[in-house]
């Protein structure tokens, strides 16, 4: 195929960061009332940390923090609905969309993380591994869900319905 027949990819990374978003409210509104509630695990300021480790920021009462750590929150899963929309638009879909940006996006997740001192793994619990995975998990199979049900035209092919 050559290149001008190709469709151009910002149309389905754009779509991707919006069903990233709208799969970030998922996985937010899965740990509130399902994990946390189990786990006993109280609200993450992981995405916050990240945050202020590489940007200018320093948020200096809890509210601003907390509006940081949702910003931060958010904007990850931006991205791994930009990188869903990669991949969807290389041709995958459903779950083999799932684990290619899945495998990428959180080994890329722990590896920056732990590079940055954020994170160290090898002292995480067995649940704290679990957890981690499920709630990513949950996100990234939100974000296909969306974006393949939302962006996918009846004919089965990517792009916008109608």
């Amino acid at each position: 195929m050559s290149m001008t027949s190709q469709s151009p990819m910002a149309p389905a990374v754009g779509r991707g960061v919006l069903a990233g978003l709208a799969g970030t409210a998922v996985m937010t509104a899965f740990q509130k009332f399902v994990e946390m509630p189990l786990t006993g695990r109280r609200e993450s300021y992981a995405p916050a940390n990240f945050a202020q480790k590489i940007l200018p920021i320093k948020p200096r009462r809890r509210q601003q923090r907390r509006a940081v750590n949702y910003a931060a929150h958010f904007g990850l899963g931006a991205g791994w609905g930009a990188a869903y929309g990669v991949a969807a638009h290389g041709g995958l879909r459903g779950q083999r969309a799932v684990a290619a940006v899945f495998a990428t996006v959180y080994s890329g997740d722990v590896l920056i993380n732990t590079l940055l001192g954020l994170y160290k793994p090898r002292q995480w619990s067995a649940q704290d591994t679990i957890v981690d995975v499920i709630d990513k998990l949950v996100q990234a199979e939100a974000t296909a869900v969306i974006y393949d049900t939302a962006f996918a035209r009846p004919d089965g092919a990517l792009g916008q319905r109608g």
